[in-house]
């Protein structure tokens, strides 16, 4: 059987990609994201072959076109501008490339002053709920590799490990890589798919350079893809050679690289934001990462399957989890107070009233956990089989609430949080001298 797999993965691999023959953009200017001293007179595109019926648009953040028409000039698109006032702008362009196909993209740039992201250019809506969806099944399965490598090195080291178990662990480590992977390519084509503003026929054939070379978001999509293709075939090599060992570089990768999304999100380039809340989300996400995913394969991979296993690996996982809880807790409680200006800010916004209803799941997943602990745990040694049933149920069901935070987490991901308020005049003056 793994032969079969391993041919098969080697035939999927071996199949040239087709080309394609659209035309590329080379140059711009402004530069995607440039910060201008003053009003450029023209934008200009390079593309690497001929281009017709060119179309520039230069919008403020009111949406008005200070663009004159475009014209070619060999491979060059040329478009007059009128003078601009400071203020950031949106550049969107469609060309009509020599195969046949409606080539688009767009970028960003500020005339005397830092220019926005081109994931807010002007037009674009933000973050939608098939996003959150689809963040959400990105963190869950986040939280299966790198659960599942952990549970198998730290919960079952130095146990005898029935097959049985080896298999379900790698089917979840498993499910996991790859859902990080095409979970991934999905959420960043419905961003840039947003930004363009394009339905999914001609977004096939945007110019996607500005978001995955000009944006905190675009380089970590591409780190993560790279290392998480890394993780997938350190995990299929465990499985197919049958060493484990291979399982420890798989999960320092997926821990370290999952910081990515810390680099690039809220506690990165928001207002308030330091290396300590960058350290502090990564933190909060790897831990919780651990935790869930961890109880995820105790339950499908332990507890149903290998009964001779349940007492030592629910003792092993206990004490991990007491740390990995604390790790959550710490981190989460510094997030929230670098995140949350006001105390009212949890119930008057709505980034605040998601995060109270991610706390208040948290702290009943916690009083689930201490209820195995404390009461569970010391019942295990001379404890029937019924019972042991019972509590294979209530791990479940703590799992599952576990889910549910994690899709918590990914609302508030993609959720805004609130600004924190300007500076008193005199606290500026004293902040520049």
């Amino acid at each position: 059987m793994k032969r079969l797999v391993a041919l098969a993965a080697f035939v999927v691999l071996a199949l040239p990609a087709a080309a394609l023959a659209h035309a590329t953009l080379e140059h711009v200017y402004p530069g995607f994201t440039a910060d201008l001293a003053q009003s450029p007179k023209v934008v200009r595109l390079q593309f690497d072959q001929f281009v017709q019926f060119p179309s520039v648009e230069v919008l403020d953040t009111h949406g008005l076109d200070h663009a004159l028409p475009a014209h070619t000039a060999g491979t060059e698109v040329i478009a007059p501008v009128r003078k601009l006032p400071t203020g950031d702008y949106t550049i969107r362009w469609h060309v009509l490339s020599a195969d046949g196909h409606v080539v688009s993209g767009v970028w960003t740039f500020g005339v005397r002053m830092k220019a926005l992201p081109p994931t807010e250019a002007y037009g674009a809506s933000g973050p939608t709920r098939t996003e959150d969806f689809v963040r959400w099944l990105y963190f869950v399965s986040l939280a299966l590799v790198i659960g599942a490598t952990g549970f198998r090195l730290l919960c079952l080291r130095r146990l005898a490990v029935p097959p049985r178990v080896e298999k379900r662990l790698y089917a979840l480590a498993g499910i996991g890589v790859v859902g990080v992977l095409e979970l991934g390519i999905l959420a960043f084509c419905l961003r840039c798919e947003d930004v363009l503003q394009l339905p999914f026929g001609k977004f096939l054939y945007g110019d996607l350079s500005p978001i995955s070379q000009g944006t905190r978001f675009g380089k970590a999509f591409i780190v993560m893809t790279l290392a998480f293709a890394l993780v997938a075939a350190l995990v299929y090599l465990a499985w197919l050679t049958d060493r484990v060992v291979l399982l420890v570089p798989a999960l320092a990768i997926a821990v370290g690289f999952s910081s990515g999304l810390s680099l690039s999100g809220h506690d990165a380039v928001d207002p308030g934001s330091s290396g300590w809340s960058e350290l502090a989300d990564w933190v909060h996400l790897t831990a919780a990462s651990l935790w869930i995913g961890g109880l995820v394969s105790l339950v499908v991979a332990v507890w149903f399957v290998a009964p001779e296993l349940r007492r030592a690996a629910f003792t092993r996982f206990s004490q991990l989890a007491t740390v990995l809880i604390a790790l959550v807790l710490a981190a989460g409680t510094y997030l929230a107070v670098v995140r949350l200006p006001h105390l009212r800010d949890l119930w008057t916004t709505g980034y605040g009233e998601t995060l109270l209803i991610k706390v208040s799941l948290v702290a009943l997943a916690l009083a689930w956990g201490a209820v195995h602990r404390f009461v569970v745990r010391p019942r295990l040694p001379a404890a029937g089989s019924g019972f042991l049933s019972r509590v294979g149920r209530s791990l479940a069901a703590e799992s599952a609430i576990g889910i549910v935070v994690l899709l918590m987490a990914a609302i508030l991901t993609d959720s805004k949080p609130p600004p924190r308020p300007a500076p008193a005049p005199a606290q500026a003056a004293a902040a520049q001298r």
